[in-house]
């Protein structure tokens, strides 16, 4: 039985590789060396940059690490190390056709490995792996969408670079979606998880009692927001906190990043705002963003059966038809699109579509140890990062969970980050 379930988890990741990996190139598809190279914002390397990253990373932990291998393709490790070459010289790469050579040759030496490799005891490290792919591939897909910005400001369509679907079904459209606030009892729920997939800031799995609170059962919409605009929000620190005013005047925006005029978007999240924003929209109408807690409890707790999901919707794995993400939609979809992926108490959106600030400062759980190095998630643990939950339309599904923690600077809005409002 252990060996059958050993192999069984063998077949697992190589799945999940392989799904992984087929999402990772259709990113890439048709994609111009410009673009692969260049950078669209100073705190973010270029999309080629990452890709080789994902090579550089597999090799360095899977084959030199575990399988005591000598380094694939060495010429590269100084580029594509993490902690070697600031962001702005990351824009001398090889050609897309050599970052792919780099890959299949990293991954065919791994998928020899697999077949030996002790599971038993690197299931964490191999799922590790599996997720920070996913995780990269999510930042280069925020990064081409800052490089369409550019082109659209710009007045052209910029060849090479994956278009937003505006064609998507948007139900009720014309009218405006009713946002109502659902009420959560009081009491005590699981939090975290120790799952074999569960990255060292989710552990460990540990009881939260709260309180009782009211959640909305939709992310705020483009509509709701615009109201906020309309009403001189950006111009008014009123609504602003000292830090979040400080921040505006330094920025002087507007909007949203990711703002379109398009009434057609009107029931979609809103998205590519910062922290800041959020909170000054929340206290414009009275209430805050939900603690990371809170949040977890609305998308995971089933209090009529006192049991945890690990997605809202139950246990079957994320797919088209019950939320927004891994790149099938490369755009926001209306907030009630997903009926079938709402949670126990009725919250829709709670995965994909956009990634929602909470009110948490991120920071460990109970019992939490480094994994698989300290630089992964300790190092955040500063009282400057905000913890964002639920994914996004780009989120792979191996990094899709309940449970996941997301964390970014207050000041943060090239994200696809959206949220949603608590009292």
């Amino acid at each position: 039985m252990i060996l059958k379930s050993i192999q069984s988890c063998r077949k697992a990741i190589y799945r999940d590789l392989q799904q992984c990996r087929s999402g990772t190139f259709k990113l890439f598809a048709d994609i111009d060396y410009d673009t692969f190279c260049r950078q669209a914002h100073p705190d973010f390397s270029p999309v080629g940059w990452h890709l080789g990253h994902i090579a550089y990373t597999e090799d360095l932990w899977l084959l030199q690490r575990c399988a005591g291998l000598k380094p694939v393709f060495p010429q590269y490790h100084q580029l594509f190390a993490a902690d070697i070459l600031p962001k702005k010289q990351r824009v001398f790469l090889p050609t897309l056709p050599e970052v792919e050579l780099y890959l299949d040759e990293v991954r065919k030496k791994v998928f020899d490995y697999l077949e030996v490799a002790p599971i038993d005891e690197q299931e964490g490290l191999w799922r590790f792996i599996i997720q920070h792919e996913s995780q990269h591939c999510e930042t280069v897909a925020f990064v081409l969408q800052m490089h369409r910005n550019k082109a659209e400001k710009r007045g052209k369509k910029e060849e090479g670079i994956l278009m937003p679907n505006a064609q998507f079904p948007m139900p009720h459209a014309p009218f405006p979606i009713p946002n109502s606030a659902i009420e959560v009892p009081g009491g005590e729920f699981y939090m975290g998880s120790d799952a074999a997939e569960a990255l060292d800031n989710e552990r460990s799995r540990h009881l939260c009692y709260l309180e009782a609170y009211s959640i909305d059962r939709y992310p705020v919409t483009c509509r709701q927001y615009r109201e906020f605009m309309e009403s001189g929000g950006y111009q008014n620190p009123d609504w602003w906190s000292a830090d979040g005013w400080k921040w505006l005047q330094g920025e002087a925006v507007s909007q949203p990043l990711y703002w379109s005029e398009n009434s057609a978007f009107n029931n979609h999240p809103v998205c590519g705002v910062s922290w800041y924003e959020a909170e000054a929209y929340c206290n414009f109408i009275g209430k805050r963003l939900p603690s990371e807690a809170e949040w977890e409890k609305a998308a995971s707790w089933d209090a009529t059966n006192q049991t945890y999901r690990i997605y809202p919707w139950g246990e079957e794995p994320p797919n088209g038809s019950l939320c927004n993400h891994g790149n099938n939609i490369a755009n926001t979809s209306p907030v009630d699109a997903f009926p079938k992926g709402a949670s126990a108490i009725g919250c829709y959106d709670m995965l994909g579509n956009v990634w929602e600030w909470t009110a948490s400062t991120f920071d460990a759980y109970p019992g939490f140890e480094s994994y698989p190095y300290r630089g992964y998630s300790q190092v955040y643990f500063d009282g400057k990062h905000r913890v964002l939950k639920g994914g996004s339309w780009a989120t792979f599904p191996q990094a899709l969970r309940s449970t996941f923690r997301n964390w970014y600077y207050p000041g943060v809005r090239q994200i696809i980050a959206g949220f949603r409002c608590a009292k």
